[in-house]
């Protein structure tokens, strides 16, 4: 299995998928081996066998599938390039020329990857794909799994260096990234490239799968709609609440896709019915500024609170303090956070556009557009103590139904599948 990162050093969804799918993926008795491209050593290795890639020492005579070419140029990709998780910079030109970058007397080489996703992140895609030759051609598996398309490459080197079947994880398209119109033609590719050499596709949702099928012309006989799940809690979150206010909460990456814009607009309109409500806006991203900005606009600033970026128990500390969660996004592959926060009893409203609506039942639905909708639905769950009871009650319930491990079982069918298609 190839990834790109993996907890507890996460920038979120995509990691916290990797580690809840192989987990899930041991307790139904299959053996993993998780390549990342720069491990920490802190990593939990009780489900599932780390390499690191930073340590995998490349031979040039046998590396011949992205890099050994007469010139590889990197050039400018204008567009979010993270996943569904992290940061979402725009990445600079890298124009360089590729043809001597083995050494011609065959000394074996290392890479030195950061892991991250700065400014040479096209570069390290593609030696990510060297090492993973290297590495297939010296271990034993039946099968390989790249998670979306910073490893789609590696995949298809270790299928050419081995002719084992390839599956792919499309976690999210550069269409949710970027929109409709300005999508970036180079990303595009790169997914496609991945699922045309896919023997299967596992989609997280079926409006990902859709996406998939009418906008990259991959056959729909080989993509599988596989939805995500969410870890349980070890222990409890502690209901601690720290102000006489009501709290709600926007836990995301603050960029387009998310529509942090819409959960500001929609705080006004709350706010205009009650200004006893303070909102959390708890994330990093593109559109920071903007939204400061914004809430100073609209008189707001006194009711509003930035947490940057949560991770680990801060985020289940935030849960812990909050009454209502709102994930207003305009284009959401999945969405686990709804997940996390009704784990921890809270009541959510999301988007109709988002791919964890297709599971959940007790969750309020609107579309991320429609600003007094959410409002309405916010007002009541912090208003009606017998509906917000309701909807925390049963969606943690709901949710404990939701396991990697009943995810990992629908995974092996699809495994079984690509290998008996081989």
């Amino acid at each position: 299995m190839f990834g790109w990162e993996f907890p507890p050093h996460i920038s979120g969804g995509l990691g916290t998928a990797c580690y809840g799918l192989t987990k899930g993926l041991a307790l139904n008795g299959v053996k993993v081996t998780f390549v990342m491209p720069k491990a920490s050593g802190d990593e939990d290795t009780s489900y599932v066998k780390i390499i690191n890639g930073s340590d995998v020492e490349v031979d040039p005579r046998t590396s011949d599938y992205f890099l050994h070419s007469e010139q590889t140029s990197y050039i400018q990709v204008n567009s979010k390039l993270v996943p569904y998780v992290g940061l979402d910079d725009y990445y600079n030109v890298i124009n360089q020329l590729e043809s001597g970058v083995f050494p011609v007397s065959g000394e074996k080489r290392r890479y030195v990857f950061s892991g991250k996703y700065g400014p040479n992140l096209m570069q390290e895609v593609n030696q990510y794909a060297n090492i993973a030759a290297e590495i297939a051609r010296n271990e034993d598996f039946d099968l390989i799994h790249a998670h979306d398309w910073l490893t789609y490459r590696a995949g298809i080197a270790a299928k050419r260096a081995t002719g084992k079947p390839l599956v792919v994880h499309m976690h999210a398209t550069e269409f949710d990234r970027s929109g409709e119109t300005n999508y970036n033609d180079i990303v595009y590719g790169m997914e496609k490239e991945g699922m045309m050499a896919a023997d299967a596709v596992c989609a997280v949702s079926d409006l990902t799968r859709n996406i998939v099928i009418n906008k990259y012309g991959i056959p729909a006989e080989k993509v599988f709609t596989l939805h995500n799940a969410v870890e349980p809690n070890e222990k409890k979150v502690e209901r601690q609440k720290f102000v006489s206010e009501k709290i709600v909460t926007f836990l995301g990456r603050v960029t387009f896709q998310k529509g942090p814009d819409y959960f500001v607009e929609t705080a006004k309109r709350v706010l205009e019915k009650d200004s006893n409500v303070r909102f959390v806006l708890a994330g990093d991203g593109d559109m920071m500024p903007h939204i400061i900005e914004r809430v100073a606009e609209l008189g707001i600033s006194d009711r509003f609170h930035f947490t940057g970026f949560l991770r680990g128990d801060d985020i289940n500390k935030m849960f812990g303090m909050s009454d209502v969660y709102v994930m207003p996004s305009i284009s959401e592959p999945f969405g686990i956070s709804p997940l996390e926060a009704m784990r921890a009893h809270v009541p959510v409203v999301i988007s109709k556009q988002s791919g964890v609506s297709e599971v959940l039942t007790h969750a309020i639905k609107v579309d991320f557009w429609d600003i007094d909708a959410t409002a309405d639905a916010i007002y009541g769950l912090l208003h009606y103590p017998a509906l917000s009871k309701l909807f925390a009650e049963e969606g943690a319930a709901e949710v404990d139904n939701l396991k990697w491990e009943y995810v990992a079982k629908k995974l092996i069918k699809i495994y079984e599948k690509t290998i008996h298609y081989e």
